[in-house]
């Protein structure tokens, strides 16, 4: 189990955008997804020119992560071949 300090949003940020203390986190959009309306956020910094952006997403449980709920993944639905 993680600790309380590894489901973050600012440890996650720190974790996979490695700031450094000269170039700053903006947030860049926040709102809620269309399936489920469960909250997410974009966060940009600038590292040596390139611009770094990231999509982080609020799970049920309260953590953030990098990927979207299981709930809101959109499904690839295959369809059976005509005879």
């Amino acid at each position: 189990m993680r600790a309380a300090s590894e489901q973050s949003l600012r440890f996650l940020v720190d974790k996979w955008l490695a700031p450094a203390p000269s170039a700053p986190v903006h947030v860049t959009e926040f709102s809620r997804t269309r399936v489920g309306g469960r909250r997410y956020v974009r966060v940009e910094t600038c590292l040596e020119g390139s611009l770094r952006s990231l999509f982080f997403f609020r799970h049920d449980d309260g953590c953030w992560c990098v990927f979207p709920p299981t709930a809101d993944t959109p499904h690839v639905f295959a369809y059976p071949r005509a005879a």
